[in-house]
């Protein structure tokens, strides 16, 4: 652990200006404050943010920072406050140590919204000053280096998935390649320990068979670009065993045959070294096809520059090069920190880089954590493609991003109105995956609105984002009209004019907040027409016979084997109907049912499954087929013709997706049972005005 007098004196050594009194008492605080504390290892607990704040050091981080990283544990751990802080050590500290801190009360929360409030604040707290993950990285990996001296195994597994799927991703964002290796292999030890063993292992033997064969590789490459007339640095390791364990993943193959498991760095003076270095590289030694990529013409999002080389070396060897200035080596290294820097003259970057603002927008529009966290990954876990707009700006999306994709990275409303485009010149559906180097040119519509079906293929977290909102909303507004016609249907058999008195008279009886409110619930059918009557009038709707109102029809679904008070519902992912062999998963007192083939039950812990079976009194439920009818005049009238004939009554029926060709419309209806829904789709296929019918 540093010394009080070490930490300082390293801050003093790139930054000779700093307040030694006030990270002499930020020291002092810290240890007071967490006194007799201890850590899983046994060491005192302020050890910890000593690290932290020693991590920070090697970055020549400024003074603020430092202490922030002194203080993040104070204000979770002790009885300091945030207004304790900002009166020691200013505003400017005490928000930044407010954004590291984690908030106590959601650690009762269930884990995965645990997770996501996590993300949430510490996403909100970067928007405004990107030093608060720049601590929180640190943080986590001094936090990972200890880890092993946790005793429940369960605790360690959760931390490492943590990390490897948030944090180690978050440091390759923003170029902090060091902090996201460290993570990945402490990580992959608690994940994997048997793969662990095994790749470490084979590296260790594999070193002490061929003794010092990297050293040679790197004097080689030395030698050939010093004769070559380019002086400079090379140096040599083994690659990362995550990032082996992930090839031989990705790839299907087992250690012997990965043949580029040693990478070199070769450093130069210049940009312009950089290029010469390759081009005695390439004429020394035959370079790979394909494994060529020049990241300083086109740098990463997070400003990682470097030009990346695969070579065959001697008996056909293969060794991965890549060639960098000094300069680049920092900031790819250290990437976004390397900014704060103190010889960087204290000038902060731009905290609302582009990704992190995507994910601002995406904190504002996930419905739910789990949401959240599927588009937190997405943002920041994937790799990057170039596309260019006809004027020549440079857009970088993930591997598989369609136009789709392009439009809403542009631009929120581009992408909403967008309903055609062209990709190099030419006409090409909305779906197609775009390749490095496409010029895209997106096609507007004057009244397009984002298509639910969009999301069977878009891959960015901004496009899934913003459609899913437009969904919500879309579905939000039908139900607020329906609604409002059921209102007026109730409204005309009052006794007396309704007028806006009784209006919001009935809001403050019903608790609801507005208009708008009053309607949603009305069109969801959690209000009857009694309620509203009586509402509206209390009295109103006493002497009126029961059968006067509009209600919900009767369930006729019965089931056999359910817990006794259970309630249940049938599943939205496969909508079982009778004739199907069907499972119930059990969640509280509710029982979910589940046609047995559904994919859904293979995530579920099937100690929670209960063994059902059909009533024979059931007498129908709702299927969900997808239809793709041709795109003609009266194929429409047809499909709907065909449910008439087969004695089916439509429930739900929406668009998917339109083009010059074809419809696809999602259609819920009515049926007895398996059979009866077999020959509505036996018909449909039969139908001239059908390309395709199938149940989902």
């Amino acid at each position: 652990m540093l010394r009080q007098y070490e930490l300082v004196e390293r801050v003093k050594a790139y930054d000779p200006d700093a307040d030694e009194a006030l990270l002499n008492r930020a020291y002092v605080y810290t240890v007071q404050k967490h006194g007799t504390q201890k850590r899983a290892s046994g060491d005192p607990y302020f050890s910890h943010p000593v690290e932290v704040a020693g991590l920070m050091t090697d970055l020549k981080l400024d003074q603020e920072t430092i202490i922030t990283a002194l203080l993040h544990d104070t204000v979770e751990d002790t009885l300091a406050t945030i207004e304790d802080l900002e009166k020691n050590f200013g505003p400017d500290v005490a928000r930044l140590v407010d954004g590291v801190t984690k908030l106590s009360k959601i650690e009762q929360m269930p884990e995965n919204e645990r997770a996501a409030e996590n993300l949430r604040k510490l996403f909100l707290a970067m928007s405004e000053d990107l030093r608060v993950l720049l601590v929180k990285l640190a943080d986590r990996l001094h936090n990972m280096r200890t880890l092993h001296f946790i005793k429940n195994e369960d605790k360690r597994r959760r931390i490492a998935r943590e990390t490897m799927d948030i944090f180690a991703p978050l440091a390759e964002r923003v170029g902090m390649y060091e902090y996201m290796r460290e993570m990945q292999l402490l990580s992959f030890e608690q994940l994997e320990p048997a793969a662990y063993a095994t790749i470490t292992g084979r590296l260790a033997q594999i070193r002490s068979q061929e003794g010092g064969q990297v050293d040679e590789i790197a004097f080689r490459i030395k030698q050939a670009l010093a004769e070559g007339g380019v002086n400079v640095e090379v140096s040599g390791r083994e690659k990362h065993p995550f990032s082996i364990w992930k090839k031989m993943a990705e790839r299907h193959v087992n250690f012997e045959q990965i043949t580029d498991i040693m990478a070199f760095r070769v450093v130069t003076q210049s940009p312009e070294d950089c290029y010469r270095a390759l081009g005695v590289l390439h004429r020394t030694w035959s370079m790979i096809p394909g494994k060529f990529k020049d990241y300083i013409s086109t740098p990463k999002s997070n400003g990682y520059r470097s030009l990346h080389t695969s070579l065959v070396y001697e008996n056909s060897m293969r060794v991965e090069v890549q060639i960098r200035t000094q300069e680049m080596h920092r900031t790819n290294e250290f990437g976004l920190a390397a900014h704060w820097a103190y010889k960087q003259g204290g000038g902060a970057p731009d905290g609302q880089v582009g990704w992190l603002r995507d994910l601002i927008e995406i904190l504002d529009t996930a419905a739910d954590a789990e949401e959240l966290l599927e588009q937190t990954k997405l943002a920041i876990y994937q790799d990057r493609i170039f596309a260019f707009t006809p004027k020549g700006a440079l857009y970088q999306l993930p591997k598989g991003a369609t136009p789709v994709d392009f439009a809403f990275s542009v631009h929120t409303d581009l992408g909403a109105s967008a309903v055609g485009c062209k990709i190099n010149g030419r006409h090409m559906p909305l779906r197609t995956p775009l390749a490095n180097g496409d010029i895209v040119e997106i096609i507007k519509g004057p009244d397009s609105e984002p298509q639910l079906g969009w999301l069977s293929f878009v891959v960015t977290a901004k496009a899934r984002a913003a459609i899913r909102r437009s969904v919500r909303q879309k579905e939000r507004d039908e139900t607020a009209r329906i609604g409002h016609e059921l209102y007026d249907s109730i409204v005309t058999r009052m006794p007396t004019k309704i007028g806006k008195k009784a209006l919001n008279g009935a809001l403050k009886r019903l608790d609801l907040e507005d208009e708008t409110a009053l309607m949603l619930a009305i069109g969801n059918a959690k209000l009857t027409e009694k309620d509203v009557m009586e509402a509206l009038v209390p009295g109103s709707a006493a002497e009126l016979p029961d059968d006067s109102f509009w209600q919900a029809p009767a369930r006729s679904v019965r089931l056999r084997g359910l817990p006794k008070n259970a309630e249940f519902s049938l599943s939205p992912c496969c909508h079982p109907v009778p004739g199907d062999r069907i499972v119930g998963v059990k969640n509280g007192r509710k029982v979910d049912v589940h046609s047995i083939d559904c994919l859904t039950l293979a995530e579920e812990d099937d100690k929670r499954w209960v063994d059902l079976q059909w009533d024979p009194r059931s007498d129908g439920a709702t299927g969900n087929l997808r239809v793709m009818l041709y795109n003609r005049l009266g194929t429409l009238s047809e499909m709907t013709g065909v449910f008439a004939a087969n004695h089916a009554n439509i429930t739900q029926l929406g668009l998917q997706s339109r083009d010059d060709l074809f419809g696809t419309y999602q259609v819920g209806i009515e049926v007895r049972d398996l059979a009866h829904l077999t020959r509505i789709i036996s018909a449909l296929r039969a139908s001239d005005a059908v390309a395709q019918a199938d149940r989902i």
